[in-house]
C-alpha cells in the first residue's frame, strides 16, 4: 500500500472519529438517556434545572431525569407511574442523572415526575 493510500485511510478514520465526537458533544443529555432507556423517545419534559426524558418500548415506559449542568452531586429524582399502579422511584444525590425507572403500562397512561435540586416537573397523565 502506498503512502497516499495510507494518508487517505488515516484522514477518513480521523473524520469518522471527529463526527462521532461532535454528535456526542451536540446532544449529551439525549445520548446519556438513550444509553439507559431502551426504545423510542416519546417526550422530553424540560424544567429550570434539567429535564425528564420518557421512552416507550412495547408495553413498557422508561424515564430518566437529566441535570442541565451535570458534574456536581445534587438531590435528584425520577418517578413513573402507570394509571392504577404504584410509582417506580429513584432518588438520591447524583452528578448526572436519576434513573432509569421502568414500568409496564400496556395501553394505560403514565404520570412522570422529575427533580434536580430546586427545579421539578410533573407531567400529568401522558402517553394515553
Amino acid at each position: 500500500m502506498g503512502s497516499g493510500a495510507i494518508h487517505r485511510r488515516l484522514a477518513l478514520g480521523l473524520a469518522v472519529l471527529t463526527a462521532a465526537g461532535l454528535l456526542v458533544v451536540a446532544a449529551p443529555g439525549d445520548a446519556q438517556a438513550a444509553a439507559h432507556c431502551p426504545g423510542r423517545k416519546m417526550r422530553t419534559l424540560p424544567f429550570s434545572t434539567g429535564s425528564v426524558v420518557v421512552y416507550k418500548r412495547g408495553g413498557y415506559r422508561c424515564a430518566v431525569t437529566l441535570a442541565k449542568k451535570p458534574g456536581t452531586k445534587r438531590k435528584m429524582s425520577v418517578s413513573i407511574r402507570a394509571r392504577g399502579g404504584r410509582p417506580v422511584v429513584d432518588e438520591g444525590h447524583y452528578k448526572h442523572h436519576a434513573g432509569p425507572v421502568t414500568v409496564h403500562a400496556g395501553r394505560r397512561c403514565v404520570w412522570v415526575k422529575g427533580r434536580v435540586a430546586g427545579g421539578s416537573v410533573s407531567s400529568g397523565w401522558i402517553l394515553c
